[in-house]
């Protein structure tokens, strides 16, 4: 049996009539740039939010790169954040002329380890970008407490948890800015580049609205400098179909993840500590990945390609470790957690689409390598 790592073209089916039907609407006004689709899309995702205003821009790295630019961080400015996430998350850090701050993960959940944020406060630290990993949402609250105390902004990095929740409040509602990717293989995918960010603070909003189009005010004055960050009218009709579908669609990732928990279990694999299954620490994990421990899980990944099962290994090496960054000064070592969890995570497939018989598949395979190795 072949299982895919992720089955787009599975949801497409699903959903085709409506896609092609709002992709002609778009051609047929040709209104590629801004207009009613992108306002539409931005009003639905806000409220989805529960948050104000959400400004649609051309990629999540981008929503993470327009909201450091809002607060003017730049040269001579500190930003703390993990060292185990996508590239983007530090890259538009350093883009822009800042400094990444590095604090290491929580084992369990992957995100960042609140209790070691304070120590690296200096005063140079303008900002706390917490990173929301694999579908759940960091520990926000001592995190906003730590922001208020310091006077630092909060810039969430939602990329992977749109509609999760903590605490009552929603990924990206939380901070000064929430950033959103749209990806392709995010649970709310366009269908190509795309991203968001969140506000609940009005000027910020208008700021972001400005930046994300060469900084205008009005059509060629400009009282910024931004970027051609605007998201396309056709992306933003994708993913407005889409958005009315994430429920059910994070509904069907939260059973296939419950599921893997009972299997892994029944099969004595846990018990063994062979594998460890996600741990949820907050009300609402969205499971945008399964990520498990895998003890051999180099090994494993060469029999699941051989089984034709798909599985990817996310940040096989960690931040500080990539050669880009070596002049932060970083060495192997310094975030114990981050570099574990590089040498031991797997994701396995866990998209809405997922059959109860690939899965029983994914895992008699599992047990099968372990219990004749």
């Amino acid at each position: 049996m072949k299982v895919p790592l992720l089955d787009l073209k599975a949801q497409y089916r699903s959903i085709k009539a409506e896609i092609d039907s709002v992709v002609a609407d778009v051609f047929t006004s040709q209104m590629f740039i801004n207009g009613e689709k992108v306002t539409e899309c931005e009003r639905e995702v806000a409220a989805y939010s529960n948050c104000q205003f959400a400004i649609g821009v051309s990629s999540g790295t981008d929503a993470l790169i327009i909201s450091l630019m809002a607060e003017n961080i730049g040269q001579g400015s500190e930003v703390i954040t993990t060292p185990y996430s996508f590239f983007a998350s530090v890259g538009s850090i350093v883009r822009l002329g800042a400094q990444p701050v590095f604090v290491d993960i929580d084992p369990e959940t992957y995100t960042i380890d609140t209790s070691q944020i304070e120590e690296k406060i200096t005063d140079k630290t303008k900002a706390i970008i917490p990173v929301h990993l694999y579908g759940q949402m960091s520990d926000m609250d001592p995190i906003v407490c730590l922001a208020e105390k310091h006077d630092l902004t909060i810039i969430e990095d939602a990329a992977q948890t749109i509609g999760a929740e903590d605490g009552g409040m929603r990924a990206g509602s939380v901070g000064r800015y929430g950033c959103f990717s749209f990806f392709p293989s995010k649970n709310l995918g366009a269908a190509g580049d795309a991203g968001m960010v969140l506000t609940n603070d009005p000027d910020k909003a208008d700021a972001l609205v400005s930046l994300r189009n060469h900084g205008e005010q009005k059509k060629y004055y400009h009282d910024l400098v931004g970027g051609n960050f605007r998201l396309d009218a056709l992306q933003a009709a994708v993913i407005t179909v889409k958005l009315s579908y994430l429920d059910g669609w994070t509904k069907a990732r939260q059973d296939n993840a419950y599921r893997y928990n009972r299997l892994f279990s029944d099969a004595g694999l846990t018990d063994k500590e062979w594998i460890k299954t996600p741990v949820e620490k907050t009300e609402r994990h969205i499971y945008n990945q399964y990520i498990i421990r895998a003890n051999r899980r180099d090994q494993l990944c060469e029999y699941l390609k051989e089984k034709e099962i798909g599985h990817d290994i996310y940040y096989p090496v960690p931040l500080h470790l990539q050669k880009c960054f070596a002049f932060l000064g970083y060495c192997e070592g310094d975030f114990p957690q981050s570099e574990r969890a590089a040498r031991e995570t797997l994701a396995l497939p866990v998209y809405p689409e997922l059959s109860t018989d690939q899965q029983d598949y994914v895992v008699s395979t599992i047990a099968e390598f372990y219990k004749k190795s």
